[in-house]
């Protein structure tokens, strides 16, 4: 990210969307924050694929960006949490896990990749630790695990894509840590370091900062730590 980058945040309503902001509103190289979040009204929804393309072309005027995140996700659906055996799956939970954690946020990266800045820029998307198919020791969560190891495989290949034509672009997938949230309050409960949004943001703005172009996508946490795929 270059001095008086331009930065887009898709998800802004969320708690770490919302933090991503403050954070970039207060950075002295940011020269703009534009926001996107079906929150402000303005017609984006992860499961329209019209107002996703309607959102992009909304933002086209305010870019080209140095920095596109994508901070969107869902954990609980409809009022039901992750499913945590097999027994518990269910046809509906799948399809609707994956079209928000997957589906949408792939045609989000499909509108606004075209967005960003020629040269040193970066797209970024929220994940979780537990799309991590090597890290996986526990089992369980299933829809949300699946979902969001498949983003992360569109991630990568969309990076080898995309990489032919900048290969100053990095692409990373992102791990915020337990933050504090509406998303994670439910399952809080006896997690040794829950983070407030801004620490969370805080670091992994300062992560996405010290990433290097390579080929492909990365996937770190909040503390910049690699995390197996």
């Amino acid at each position: 990210m270059t001095p008086g980058f331009q930065a887009l945040v898709i998800g802004s309503g969320g708690a770490i969307g919302a933090a991503f902001v403050r954070a970039l509103r207060a950075d002295p190289d940011c020269a703009g924050v534009r926001e996107v979040s079906r929150s402000l009204g303005d017609g984006f929804d992860l499961s329209d694929p019209a107002s996703i393309e309607a959102q992009a072309r909304a933002c086209a005027a305010s870019g080209p960006y140095g920095l596109v995140i994508d901070a969107t996700g869902v954990l609980t659906i409809d009022g039901k949490g992750p499913e945590k055996h097999l027994g518990a799956l269910d046809a509906g939970h799948l399809a609707r896990a994956f079209a928000l954690n997957t589906i949408g946020p792939a045609l989000v990266l499909r509108h606004f990749a075209p967005l960003l800045a020629p040269g040193r820029a970066t797209y970024a998307k929220l994940s979780a630790r537990v799309g991590s198919i090597g890290d996986n020791h526990k089992g369980g969560w299933y829809g949300y695990r699946a979902s969001k190891a498949a983003m992360n495989m569109v991630l990568q290949t969309a990076a080898i894509e995309l990489q032919r034509r900048n290969p100053q672009l990095v692409v990373a997938a992102l791990q915020p840590g337990t933050v504090r949230s509406g998303l994670s309050a439910a399952f809080a409960a006896g997690v040794p370091q829950l983070l407030e949004p801004d620490e969370s943001a805080r670091g992994l703005l300062q992560a996405l900062r010290q990433l290097q172009p390579r080929p492909g996508a990365q996937f770190v946490d909040w503390r910049g730590e690699p995390i197996p795929w």
